[in-house]
Formats: C-alpha cells, sequence, structure tokens
C-alpha cells in the first residue's frame, strides 16, 4: 500500500465513530463465548448454585432485568447520537466546522462511551436469548454489572460533554494540539536571525505535476523521499506548503540532479492529499482555527469578545511557542551532509500576520480585543529574541492606526491602548512563562 493511502486510511479511522463500535461487536462475541464457558465451569465445579443463583433471581426477574439494560442501553445510545448532532450544529454555529473533525469526531470519551453501551445492549440480548428455562447465572450477573457500568459512563458523558463543549475547552484543546504541532514541525529552538533563502547553483531538470482529483496535502512522508534520494543521488524540492490545495497539473516536485529518472507515481505516493485541512503537519491550522473561532465570536450576529479573547489567549501561547523555534523550512540531509529533501514551512511572519490580521480587523472596535491583542503584542516582544520584535512592533503599529479610526472620545481611545491580559479587566502588564519544551 502506497504511504498516502495507508496515511489517509489512518487518519480517517482516527476521526471515524464507527470503528471503537465495531471494535466493540468484536469483543462481545469473543466476551460472550468465555463468560459462557467460564459460567459453565463454575455450574459444574459446584461454585455457582443453578437453583439459588447469585442474584437470587428466577427466570421471570431476570428476564426483567436483562430487559431493562437492553432498554437503557438503547437509550443511551440514541441520547448518545442525538447530542452529538446537536453539539456538531451548534459548534458548526457558533464555533467553526473546522472543529467538528479535529475535536468531537475524534474524542476517545465520545467513542469509547459508545462502544460501552453497544458491549452492553449486545452482550445482555445474547444471555436474554440463550435463556430458556434456566436461568444462566454468571452471564445474568456480568450483564447487571455491564449495566450499572453503562450508567455511569452515561452520567460522566453527560458531565464531559457538558465541559467539552465550553468555548474555554475547545479553544484550550486546539491550542494543546497546535502546540504539539509546531513541535514536532519545528524541532529546533531559535539560534538567531533566519539564514538568506537558500539557491542552488543547478536547474531543476524536471517538474512533477500532480495527477488526479484536486486535493488539499495533508502530510509528505519526508523520510522515505530522504532515502530515495540518497540511492538516486540527487534531491527534491517540495513546491507546495502543507495545507494548500492543489489542482490538477501544478507542479508538486522539482527534481534535481540524478533524481531525474525517478518515476511520478512513486514521488506522488509520498504525499497524502484530502478534502479538508488537518493538524498533523500543518503548523499554522490550529491558527486557522483559532482565529476563525475568535471571527464568529465578533461578529454582529453573536458579539461575544470574550470568546474571541479566550482564542488569543491560545494565540499567545501558540505565537510564543513558534518564535522560540526555528522557523525556516527544512532542508534534510543525508549522514554526509549533502541535500536530500527541501521542504517550506510558514515562517515567523506567516504566524504573526495569520494570528493579528483578521482579529485585528474585526474586533478593533471592541475595546477588549484591543487591549488582549496589544498585550499579546507586548509580552511576545519581551519574552522573545530581538529578532522576532520587528513583525510584532509592525503590528502594534497597524493596531494603534486601526483604533484611532473606531473611538471618537481620547478617553476611549487611551483605555483601548493599556495592555490587558484579561482584555477589559485589569491594566497589569501580561507575564510570559510558557513552556518551551
Amino acid at each position: 500500500m502506497l504511504w498516502s493511502r495507508w496515511y489517509s486510511f489512518k487518519s480517517y479511522i482516527r476521526s471515524a465513530l464507527w470503528v471503537v463500535p465495531v471494535i466493540a461487536l468484536l469483543f462481545e462475541i469473543i466476551g460472550s463465548r468465555l463468560t459462557e464457558a467460564l459460567g459453565n465451569r463454575l455450574v459444574a465445579s459446584g461454585f455457582i448454585d443453578q437453583s439459588k443463583g447469585l442474584l437470587d433471581l428466577g427466570i421471570p426477574g431476570a428476564r426483567a432485568l436483562l430487559e431493562t439494560i437492553v432498554t437503557i442501553s438503547i437509550s443511551f445510545l440514541v441520547f448518545t447520537f442525538g447530542s452529538l448532532l446537536v453539539a456538531i450544529q451548534v459548534a458548526s454555529g457558533q464555533y467553526t466546522p473546522r472543529i467538528i473533525a479535529t475535536t468531537l469526531l475524534r474524542d476517545n470519551a465520545i467513542r469509547y462511551s459508545v462502544g460501552c453501551f453497544v458491549f452492553t445492549l449486545l452482550f445482555s440480548l445474547r444471555t436474554l436469548n440463550q435463556m430458556d428455562t434456566t436461568v444462566h447465572q454468571f452471564q445474568t450477573l456480568i450483564s447487571g454489572v455491564l449495566g450499572a457500568l453503562s450508567v455511569v459512563v452515561f452520567l460522566y458523558l453527560i458531565d464531559y460533554a457538558a465541559r467539552m463543549m465550553r468555548p474555554v475547552s475547545i479553544v484550550h484543546r486546539i491550542g494543546q494540539d497546535g502546540l504539539a504541532v509546531i513541535r514536532s514541525v519545528y524541532p529546533l529552538p531559535t539560534s538567531g536571525p533566519p539564514s538568506p533563502a537558500r539557491h542552488w547553483s543547478v536547474l531543476p531538470c524536471r517538474t512533477v505535476h500532480h495527477r488526479g482529483s484536486p486535493g488539499i496535502v495533508l502530510a509528505v512522508d519526508l523520510e522515505v523521499l530522504a532515502a530515495r534520494m540518497q540511492r538516486m543521488n540527487g534531491f527534491v524540492e517540495f513546491v507546495p506548503y502543507v495545507g494548500d490545495f492543489i489542482a490538477e497539473h501544478e507542479p508538486l516536485f522539482r527534481l534535481y540532479d540524478e533524481a531525474c529518472s525517478l518515476v511520478d507515481h512513486s514521488l506522488q505516493g509520498a504525499v497524502a492529499f484530502g478534502t479538508e485541512r488537518t493538524l498533523e503537519q500543518d503548523p499554522t491550522f490550529a491558527l486557522r482555527i483559532l482565529v476563525d473561532i475568535a471571527l464568529k465570536a465578533l461578529s454582529p450576529a453573536i458579539n461575544d469578545p470574550t470568546t474571541a479573547s479566550l482564542s488569543i489567549d491560545q494565540l499567545h501561547r501558540m505565537l510564543f511557542q513558534a518564535g522560540s523555534r526555528h522557523l525556516q523550512g527544512s532542508e534534510i540531509t543525508d549522514k554526509n551532509g549533502e541535500l536530500r529533501v527541501v521542504f517550506r514551512a510558514p515562517d515567523w511572519q506567516d504566524f504573526v500576520k495569520l494570528a493579528f490580521t483578521e482579529i485585528r480587523h474585526c474586533g478593533a472596535g471592541s475595546i477588549q480585543i484591543a487591549r488582549r491583542l496589544r498585550a499579546m503584542g507586548e509580552d511576545l516582544i519581551r519574552a522573545l529574541p530581538e529578532h522576532r520584535h520587528a513583525a510584532l512592533l509592525e503590528e502594534l503599529h497597524l493596531l494603534d492606526r486601526t483604533i484611532e479610526k473606531h473611538y471618537v472620545l481620547p478617553e476611549d481611545l487611551a483605555l483601548a491602548r493599556v495592555p490587558d491580559a484579561q482584555g477589559l479587566g485589569s491594566s497589569r502588564i501580561a507575564v510570559s512563562g510558557f513552556e518551551t519544551k
């Protein structure tokens, strides 16, 4: 299987809600056989008395218990899926549709809860169907335990879902995922101003264009590309960024030196395409989601600047992390120091513009947002190396020019120019202290 197809398959499995229930079905088939064999052995050894039973239930009582467990399991499943559909609609309307695939559908608490309900339902149904003139005491006891466990899991799921759908929980989770991606894509700490872009004395001998359906670049298998280039004694340049939309016949690779003989199919198999951006190798996608949440909160229909301020809190963390890293595109070399793969990635200007520009345009009329943006910019200037300051100073200058157009009263203008880590709640200067590990 090509790496691109394997990557797309894994990405789909991670966001597919049906996978865990299907696994629970398989576990139930195995578990029911094991419990049946164990129950028969316990009865044969005299440990369980079939006439009295572990729960002291006759056939009518055991049937009533099992039917109740089946009913509540079905009810829990219906409620869970119904609530999930409502949560998806609310999240799309109030936050952004991009959190559905990255947050809701990949949440393991929801998936494992559904798996627990499916296992309990099937196990109890099998135990009920096997009951004729004898109560299978051990299986009935296990069904009762599973039913009680399902009630506990359902109560936990309600509490978990209520906490998960709060704005602070959603933006915090996206921020955590974004920090992990930044650390993965940019593993090295910053060591000074970026070096000039590298130019090669040789011209590309061939350009590989995208074949097939248009799509978004999700990920690239850099290790395989580097190994192939080493065998071919050449190097390859990956033209687009991860997250770019690539139409048919757009340039995908440029080949240099002896790599020209490499077939196009093997190169395209190292690139995974999809219909929607993902977080795995896309360092700015988490910022994009947070900015979208902030813009939706600042829209006249919602008018919730506090949620936008919560998004800026996470943007603050991610900008600090990005500013502490070496952000130039990767140039992968072999053990002899020979260049093998050129892979572009967003630089510091890209991060800063994405985090500031749209929120400044939409939120400058809110004193809370103006103060929070200023607090973020000034704190990052104090915390990051000097070569990161120019882009931040430019954004603060643009913020000053923008808010001057929104506030007529000098008192309001003066208030909007005060940095405030809470947006509008304190005038103390924001304190930096984010981890860079």
